[in-house]
């Protein structure tokens, strides 16, 4: 098999790091979507998760069509939060190493009573400010980038593709002008 060597050298531009981690992630993401699929019947999304937590208190029709599903979505949902603090406490505070990783490049480590712990460098501010434009961008664009782009790419959904690009695009464009200004965390 004869390679070109200007796409194999703009992959490891891309891909300082390697792939391999990129795709571990991609089948665990993968894996996990076809499980809660085949459990439930539902693709994984986890835009809708403050809304069928709010069937739980609130009587509009808007939150009851959650009822039938909102216990695996506060599952789900534990899921991401308990996952992400595993990582940290386990690959981001270096406790355990792996090829696929390299600890604590991305934020501050510091000891408490004898556990590394990990902290970002974006300023609390900027963190509160993204989250509100992520939750009104799901509101808009009726999903999440979990739910559009493995769930609905992976079922062929025109309107997840569509959601997907212009995602990609945004963010892309939105990343190239914070470079541009010089802003960071």
């Amino acid at each position: 098999m004869v390679a070109d060597p200007v796409l194999l050298q703009a992959v490891a531009d891309l891909f300082p790091n390697g792939i391999s981690r990129y795709a571990v992630g991609g089948l665990l993401v993968g894996l996990g979507t076809v499980l809660i699929y085949i459990g439930t019947g539902i693709p994984a999304g986890a835009s809708t998760f403050l809304e069928s937590t709010l069937s739980y208190v609130s009587d509009q029709s808007r939150f009851q069509q959650y009822v039938g599903s909102r216990d695996w979505r506060l599952v789900f949902t534990a899921g991401i939060i308990l996952g992400g603090l595993a990582f940290a406490a386990t690959f981001q505070s270096g406790l355990v190493t792996s090829s696929l990783y390299e600890p604590g490049t991305t934020g501050q480590l510091y000891e408490v009573a004898g556990v590394t712990l990990w902290t970002t460098d974006v300023q609390p501010w900027r963190l509160f400010v993204g989250g509100i434009l992520v939750g009104i961008g799901t509101r808009i664009g009726k999903g999440c980038t979990s739910g559009h782009g493995v769930c609905g790419v992976g079922s062929a959904s025109k309107t997840s593709l569509v959601g997907v690009m212009t995602f990609l695009t945004v963010a892309i464009g939105t990343a190239q002008v914070v470079a541009a200004l010089g802003v960071s965390p």
